[in-house]
């Protein structure tokens, strides 16, 4: 308001003056006003203005200033965080490298043992089965034995029957005690 007011005052001394002067001539009245309303409005723009901007000026300086060092502060913590999930992703790595490692050692084990005892099976099938061949061949033999004794013995009643002959049996009773004494 009152810059307007001396910008009016300044306007009317301009206008009071006659003359018709070039626009280089000067005219002291009017540099005197304008000399003096410039000073005037940087000693009130100083007071009133200037404080302020650079208050705010300097504000804003500060809040840049504290957000270059948040944002700092932030790309180190950032980099402290990448390096500790660099380091648990090692760490779960390894943890998982050793779970594979102890999975591929039970399975392992698991075989060795599923083949030992299937090797176990195998042998006492296999012994149970000569065991059983073995019986199975003794019976077999038994048996025949006991028919070869049946049919010499009916062949010998056959022949005792058919050769009563008391000379024929004195000589084969001989024979046959003499094959004995040779065993």
């Amino acid at each position: 308001m009152i810059l307007g007011t001396l910008f009016a005052f300044a306007a009317r001394l301009a206008e009071g003056e006659e003359g018709g002067g070039s626009l280089l001539s000067v005219n002291p009245g009017l540099a005197f006003w304008t000399v003096l309303i410039f000073l005037l409005l940087l000693l009130i723009l100083r007071k009133v203005a200037w404080k302020p901007i650079l208050a705010a000026l300097d504000e804003r300086e500060e809040k840049i200033k504290d957000s270059l060092e948040l944002a700092e502060k932030a790309k180190q913590d950032a980099a402290v965080m990448i390096e500790e999930n660099k380091k648990n992703m090692a760490k779960a790595d390894e943890a998982a490298q050793k779970v594979l490692a102890e999975s591929r050692a039970y399975a392992e084990q698991v075989k060795t043992q599923i083949l030992e005892q299937s090797k176990a099976q195998a042998d006492k099938i296999i012994a149970d089965a000569s065991l059983e061949i073995e019986r199975k061949k003794q019976e077999a033999f038994t048996e025949l034995k006991d028919q070869v004794s049946e049919i010499a013995i009916q062949i010998a009643e056959k022949l005792i029957k058919k050769n009563l002959d008391p000379e024929k049996q004195k000589e084969v009773i001989d024979t046959y005690i003499k094959d004995i004494r040779k065993n």
